[in-house]
């Protein structure tokens, strides 16, 4: 098992050289899951991370009725649980197998001796993770909400500008009407004998050159539109999608803090009622 490609692929391995993924290649565990197993729970002891070498894992927090939020999709090449190998804190969120996975572990005690061999791989290791620390500071500080639109406009080039303004005007009433008032005096002036020597005679050859042009290129221009107007909706659904699943993931944890809340209210009560109980026998006797 040549598991080099896949470390190198990670970033937190990214600083390490051949010799050094060579080593740490050696001492990854091969782990096989069916479609449907689940890879840890949610509360879960984390003493390892996995990185996926085929198959596809599906990342969630569990939900009420059995109904979980899905929070991302891991395939080849990708991995997940990496914290673990830094605190061993308990799982933050569930992983199962959404399809054959087979998953390359590598354990805490495993990096930890590998470390101890090789001091210089694991500075190469902490720079990384900090490069990704700040990374995720930067995302977590950010609004998931955020006004597309907005966004769009303003790194609109004159160009682009000029396509929305003509797809705008195209589709508005403004535009037919202008069409045929110039069309009907175009055809007077030259039918009329407004002036000495008519510009352009019936059959209006140059008039139809100019509306020949004019739908060339407003065909591009409008595609050019609308174009944008689908990536901007795409980053719409992607916004409206984040703000969901952020509103998802407090009403979870708002509704597993309140349950948590209600036990420590009962268990309280409860020995409150057993002091009463004893208190109550210690008073009869």
């Amino acid at each position: 098992m040549n598991a080099m490609p896949l470390l190198r692929s990670i970033p937190m391995f990214a600083g390490l050289n051949d010799d050094d993924l060579a080593a740490l290649s050696t001492a990854l565990a091969r782990r096989e899951f069916k479609a449907g197993k689940m890879i840890f729970a949610l509360g879960d002891a984390g003493n390892a991370m996995y990185i996926v070498d085929s198959g596809d894992v599906n990342i969630h927090l569990p939900g009420q009725n059995s109904q979980r939020i899905s929070l991302k999709d891991v395939s080849r090449g990708e991995y997940f649980g990496e914290l673990a190998l830094f605190d061993e804190k308990p799982r933050s969120a569930s992983a199962v197998a959404t399809s054959d996975t087979v998953l390359l572990e590598l354990k805490h005690d495993t990096l930890a001796g590998y470390l101890e061999r090789r001091p210089a791989a694991a500075m190469a290791i902490l720079r990384t993770m900090s490069e990704r620390l700040r990374e995720t500071n930067e995302l977590l500080s950010a609004r998931a909400a955020k006004n597309v639109d907005a966004e769009f406009d303003k790194n609109l080039s004159w160009s682009e500008r000029l396509a929305d303004k003509v797809a705008e005007l195209n589709g508005s009433w403004a535009f037919i009407l202008f069409l045929l008032l110039l069309t009907a005096v175009w055809c007077s002036i030259n039918v009329l004998n407004v002036l000495p020597k008519p510009l352009d005679p019936y059959p209006f050859q140059f008039f139809n050159l100019a509306l020949a042009i004019l739908v060339g290129l407003q065909g591009p221009l409008i595609v050019m539109s609308q174009n944008r107007q689908s990536l901007k909706d795409r980053a719409r659904a992607e916004t409206d999608y984040k703000v969901n699943l952020k509103n998802e993931v407090n009403i979870e944890t708002l509704m597993r803090e309140l349950a948590e809340l209600r036990n420590e209210v009962k268990g309280v009560a409860l020995h409150q009622d057993d002091r009463r109980g004893t208190t109550a026998d210690a008073t009869e006797g």
